[in-house]
């Protein structure tokens, strides 16, 4: 295909007549085309609104080409020009995703050729990209390799709500490092871009072979030692070039090292080992998906366990053969960056964002990039009361009083998110109502783990807590992804909103329905013999001179099932565990009168 008998260029009058069914293109959907190390991968992705901060994918495939591998000679391992063959491939992928763009609708003018190191430093690189450029009618955009970093920042600051840490992209011929600050859609890195390395997990372990080639074991093994000495160092200089703020630094300090943020296919893999070694040994961890998957020090340092599994395991979920013969030169990699790095690693958080990722959402909007992946993810299903009825839950949190606290993780975003799914299930039959947990945002870019946990807990309990025996198991491995305190406070709040749905059914709040006010607070006094601390939770409801649908009563009932959940019986743990003494009262008032403004904004 790379000949004479290529496809017509997109935009050409040749390409229309060929794809007359085709729909009407559609200024929202990018395409990009990331040519990297280890593989080409052709992605596109739909910006429309409301859910373009959460980048939803309309297609992607990955083409099985390594540019990085192409250019090595296997005999001697020295470097050779991109091969006439490799070029025809590429070119020839590249034609059969835009022919892929016409059927889809994307405009001729949103598809981006990216090209990285490998097509950087080919000896070849003007020659290879110059064939793209005549065969598709696309320029190829050659990053640079300060550029190649701040891309992969972008990426990863697209990966999670909050970033504060070090960004760390390991592709197939190089690494970037750079700082990451990243709140509210305002991504701040260092003023020096981002520092490259040729260490990438396919260069690195092709330098590792060469230092054996032709040595004696102790000569290799002093080579090597060499090696490490002059990477630890490099890193130790990057990390001062960096110009890394007091912030970051003190914090790194006081809290035992630096997060890492990690994307790139090398540092992918090694993510994948650890979720298959926490999926197979201990806890039987419950999330497959790389992004947003964490790693505490320990499990992330522990590069002999890992190479262990990478040679016994028989198949590891996402890491190919490939993967597996770079896992001894990523370990080596790992082991001297947590050496060298100043106050060391506190723990690994990993990263689907990529280029793709990165160049889409440095372009979009800063009041698009604020929004929280979640509550986006969410916002489809929302009913027409829900930042109504969100109010009403976050009126029954209690505010930090004497040292007491909700966790700082049942944030507005994770209440409104809760709101906008909470009445998604309800028309399933019980068996499927109940079972929530696995969620439909499970697709969605942009979501810690935890953030999943969270949600996924919160409404299994707003459907009752019941569980069939096969998904007990889950919901406990689920369970383990947070602290004991989250736990807790999942029940609570699913209790809250089970109660909300009772009151209204269908997620509106208007003139026809009961008006309640809810507030939260601290209290001591509690119990029958009234020596024990705990939450006391007040629903005022608007007083009456008769009520035919005794909604007190029916209230009074309901609101049982969240006294229970501060019963010790019921502490996550059991008696000796975590859980707060919870009091509820339903106290009628005369709303109307006391807080009109407030009633009226429901």
């Amino acid at each position: 295909m790379g000949g004479g008998n290529q496809p017509p260029r997109v935009g050409s009058l040749e390409a229309q007549q060929t794809s007359l069914s085709s729909p009407d293109p559609n200024i929202h959907l990018h395409a990009v085309v990331d040519l990297g190390s280890n593989g080409i991968r052709c992605s596109i992705s739909d910006l429309t609104a409301p859910t373009t901060r959460v980048i939803p994918t309309v297609h992607f495939h990955r083409v099985n080409i390594s540019l990085y591998e192409a250019q090595v000679d296997p005999d001697t391992g020295n470097r050779i020009p991109i091969p006439t063959s490799v070029i025809d491939r590429v070119v020839s992928a590249i034609l059969r995703f835009q022919i892929i763009c016409v059927e889809i609708g994307v405009p001729a003018t949103n598809i981006r050729l990216i090209a990285t190191e490998a097509t950087r430093t080919a000896i070849n690189s003007a020659q290879f990209t110059s064939a793209i450029r005549d065969a598709t009618g696309v320029d190829v955009e050659l990053l640079r390799k300060e550029e190649e970093g701040i891309v992969g920042a972008w990426g990863i600051a697209s990966s999670f709500s909050d970033v504060e840490g070090l960004a760390l992209d390991l592709g197939g011929g190089s690494m970037q490092m750079t700082w990451i600050i990243s709140h509210a859609g305002e991504v701040q890195i260092s003023p020096k871009g981002s520092v490259s390395f040729p260490y990438g997990a396919a260069a690195l372990t092709q330098k590792l072979a060469d230092l054996k080639r032709g040595k004696s074991k102790s000569e290799a093994k002093k080579a090597k030692e060499q090696f490490r000495q002059e990477m630890a160092d490099n890193f130790r200089t990057a990390f001062e070039a960096l110009q890394i703020p007091e912030s970051l630094r003190q914090k790194a300090r006081d809290h035992g090292g630096f997060p890492l943020y990690l994307s790139g296919g090398g540092f992918r893999g090694w993510g994948y080992l650890l979720l298959y070694l926490h999926q197979t040994r201990g806890q039987r961890y419950p999330i497959s998906i790389i992004n947003g998957y964490s790693a505490q020090k320990k499990d992330f340092e522990d590069t002999e366990a890992l190479k262990e599994v990478a040679r016994t395991a028989h198949e590891i979920f996402r890491v190919s053969d490939r993967r597996r013969k770079q896992v001894p030169s990523v370990a080596f990699l790992v082991k001297t960056l947590a050496e060298s790095l100043p106050y060391g690693i506190k723990e690994a958080h990993f990263c689907q964002g990529g280029v793709r990722e990165g160049v889409l959402f440095r372009n979009m909007l800063p009041v698009v990039r604020q929004q929280d992946p979640l509550e986006v993810a969410t916002a489809r299903y929302a009913p027409a009361s829900a930042q109504a009825i969100a109010a009403l839950i976050l009126a029954a949190l209690p505010r930090p009083s004497a040292g007491r606290s909700v966790p700082s993780s049942i944030t507005v975003h994770l209440v409104q998110a809760f709101v906008n799914s909470l009445y998604f299930h309800a028309t399933m039959s019980k068996e499927l109502s109940s079972i929530p947990a696995r969620g439909s945002w499970h697709l969605t870019h942009g979501i810690p783990h935890a953030h999943r946990a969270l949600l996924a807990l919160v409404l299994q309990e707003r459907y009752g807590g019941e569980l069939p025996p096969r998904d007990v198991d889950f919901k406990s491995h689920l369970q383990g992804i947070l602290t004991p305190e989250e736990v807790w406070w999942t029940r609570y709040l699913g209790k809250l909103g089970l109660v909300l749905t009772q009151l209204y059914p269908i997620g509106t709040i208007d003139t026809f329905k009961p008006r309640i006010i809810p507030s939260a607070r601290w209290a001591t006094g509690l119990g029958k013999k009234g020596k024990k601390d705990g939450l006391k939770l007040t629903i005022a409801i608007q007083k009456v001179e008769y009520d035919p649908t005794h909604l007190r009563e029916e209230l009074e009932h309901d609101v049982q099932k969240i006294e229970k959940v501060g019963k010790r019986k019921n502490w996550i743990g059991g008696r000796d565990g975590w859980g707060v003494k919870v009091l509820v009262s339903v106290e009628e008032e005369d709303l109307l009168a006391q807080n009109q403004d407030l009633v009226q904004g429901y």
